[in-house]
C-alpha cells in the first residue's frame, strides 16, 4: 500500500465494523426472545462486554490516570451517542431512528468546514448526494422527511448529532489511547444506557431477571466478544480519518441490516432496496477514491486531485 493511500486501511477497517453493526439486530433479538425488556438489552450489551474486559482495565489503571484528560471526553460522548441510538430503537421506529442518525454526515461536514478547516470538494458532494439518495429509497418514510416527533426519535437525532461532535474530537485528538477510549465508550454506553432504562414507565421492575439472562447467555457471550472489536474498529479509524468519511461509511451499517434481515427474516429485499444499497455502496467508492493522507501528527490532511475533487 502506497503512502499516499494510508487512508485505506483504516476506511475499510471501518466499512468492516459497520458492517458488523448492521448485525447486531441478530443477538439483540435473540436476548429479547429470553425475555429481556427491549429498553434493558443496550445496558445488558455493555455490561457484559465491560465484565469481559475487566481484566485488561486493570493492567491500564495507570493510562487512565496518566492521561485521563485525552480519553474521557470522546469516550464519554461517543458511549453516549451509541446508548441513545439504541435506546431510540426501541422508543420509536426503526426506520425513523436510522435516517435521523444518519444525518451524522451533514453535521459532521458543517463541523469539518468550522473546526477542521475542511473544503466541500466536488467528491465530497456527489459522495454525500449518493449517501442520502440510497438511504431515502432504502429506508423510504411515506409521510416525507423524518422530523422528530416523539422521545425516540430526538434520541436518534441527538445521537447522530454527538457522534459527529464525538467524530471530530477523536479526529483532533489522533490515534492514541484508543484501547482505553474504546472502555470509556462501553462503560458510559452502560451507565447511559441504564438510566435511560430506568427512566422507561416501569423501568426498575423490568430489570432483567436471572432466568431471563441464563437463558439469553449464549447471545451475551456472541455480543460481549464481538463489541469490543466493533468498537475499536469504530473508534481507530474515526481518530485518523475525516468525520465525514466516517459518517458516510458507517452507512453500511444500513445495507448489511437490511440484506440479513432479508436473508433471516420476512423483510423484503427487491428492486427498491436494491437500488438503495447501490447507492449507499457507490457514496462509500466516491469517498474513499478522495484520497486523505494520514499524516504523521494527530491531524490529517486531505490530499485533492487536480480536478478540485
Amino acid at each position: 500500500m502506497s503512502e499516499g493511500r494510508a487512508d485505506l486501511l483504516p476506511s475499510l477497517g471501518l466499512a468492516f465494523g459497520a458492517a458488523l453493526w448492521g448485525l447486531y439486530w441478530i443477538p439483540i433479538r435473540g436476548i429479547e426472545a429470553a425475555g429481556v425488556d427491549p429498553y434493558w438489552t443496550g445496558p445488558v450489551i455493555f455490561g457484559a462486554t465491560s465484565l469481559l474486559f475487566l481484566p485488561l482495565l486493570v493492567t491500564r489503571v495507570r493510562v487512565f490516570i496518566e492521561h485521563w484528560d485525552n480519553i474521557l471526553l470522546p469516550g464519554l460522548m461517543a458511549g453516549l451517542a451509541f446508548a441513545l441510538y439504541i435506546a431510540s430503537i426501541s422508543l420509536t421506529d426503526v426506520v425513523r431512528a436510522l435516517l435521523l442518525f444518519y444525518m451524522t454526515p451533514l453535521w459532521s461536514t458543517l463541523l469539518g468546514i468550522l473546526f477542521l478547516g475542511e473544503r466541500l470538494t466536488l467528491n465530497r458532494v456527489l459522495a454525500l448526494a449518493f449517501a442520502f439518495a440510497g438511504l431515502y429509497v432504502v429506508l423510504v418514510v411515506e409521510s416525507g422527511l423524518p422530523i422528530p416527533r416523539n422521545a425516540g426519535d430526538w434520541c436518534a437525532l441527538g445521537s447522530g448529532v454527538l457522534w459527529s461532535v464525538s467524530s471530530v474530537k477523536l479526529f483532533q485528538d489522533g490515534a492514541r489511547n484508543l484501547v482505553e477510549k474504546v472502555m470509556v465508550f462501553v462503560v458510559c454506553g452502560l451507565l447511559t444506557g441504564g438510566v435511560l432504562a430506568l427512566l422507561q414507565p416501569g423501568g426498575v421492575h423490568n430489570l432483567p431477571t436471572m432466568a431471563s439472562l441464563a437463558a439469553g447467555w449464549p447471545w451475551l457471550l456472541v455480543v460481549a466478544v464481538m463489541t469490543l472489536p466493533v468498537c475499536y474498529l469504530t473508534i481507530w479509524p474515526a481518530s485518523v480519518l475525516s468525520p465525514v468519511r466516517v459518517g458516510m461509511l458507517l452507512m453500511i451499517e444500513v445495507v448489511v441490516g437490511v440484506i440479513s434481515a432479508a436473508m433471516l427474516t420476512v423483510e423484503p429485499f427487491g428492486p427498491r432496496e436494491i437500488g438503495g444499497t447501490l447507492l449507499i455502496l457507490l457514496a462509500g467508492v466516491v469517498e474513499i477514491a478522495r484520497q486523505q493522507r494520514i499524516a504523521g501528527s494527530t491531524m490529517a490532511e486531505e490530499r485533492v486531485s487536480g480536478n478540485g475533487s
